[in-house]
C-alpha cells in the first residue's frame, strides 16, 4: 500500500519533537509485504542540523548513532500503525537494542536518507524489525533494531 504522510500526520504519531524528531516524511507503508510488515521514510539531511557543529567542523558527518535512531523511529512508526487501535496517548516505544549493525560510507549535509523497516518478531512487547539506510539508492548502515512497547503510567 503507497501512502503520503507529511510532517504533521508523524508528529501526530510519534512523541518525538526537534531536535530529535529524524522522521521528514512516510512514503510507504505496506502490511502485505512478503518479508513482513514494511515502512519507507525520508529523512532530508541538513547543513544546520545541531549535531554538524561539532561532528566534524569542517568535514561535517551525521554521527552513525543517528541514522540508528532514525532507524528506530521509522521503525517505531510502523509498529504504532501496526497497534491500530490498541495504541493510546499511553502508549511509547523504546529503543531496546541493536544488532548486526554496518555502516558503508557516511551521511553529509544534502544526503536524503531512506530509512527501510520490515516487521522481523513481536513476542511479549519485544518487536525487532530489519532496518536498512540508503542514500541515492547506496547503502549506508543496515541493523537490526529492537524496540519494546510500554504503556505510560
Amino acid at each position: 500500500m503507497s501512502t503520503d504522510h507529511a510532517l504533521h500526520k508523524i508528529k501526530d504519531i510519534m512523541p518525538h519533537r526537534y531536535p530529535f524528531l529524524f522522521l521528514d516524511r512516510i512514503i510507504e507503508i505496506d502490511m502485505k509485504n512478503a518479508d513482513g510488515p514494511f515502512v519507507k521514510a525520508l529523512k532530508n539531511v541538513t547543513n544546520n542540523e545541531d549535531f554538524f557543529n561539532g561532528h566534524f567542523p569542517g568535514h561535517p558527518i551525521m554521527p552513525g548513532v543517528l541514522i540508528l535512531e532514525a532507524l528506530a523511529q521509522a521503525a517505531g512508526y510502523l509498529g504504532v500503525i501496526m497497534q491500530g487501535d490498541k495504541w493510546t496517548d499511553k502508549s511509547i516505544f523504546y529503543f531496546a537494542g541493536v544488532e548486526h549493525v554496518r555502516f558503508k560510507r557516511p551521511v553529509t549535509p544534502g544526503d536524503q536518507i531512506m530509512l527501510e523497516a520490515n516487521l522481523l518478531t513481536n513476542r511479549r512487547g519485544v518487536w525487532k524489525f530489519n532496518c536498512v539506510a540508503t542514500v541515492a539508492g547506496e547503502k549506508v548502515c543496515c541493523a537490526e533494531v529492537s524496540l519494546i512497547n510500554k504503556t505510560l503510567e
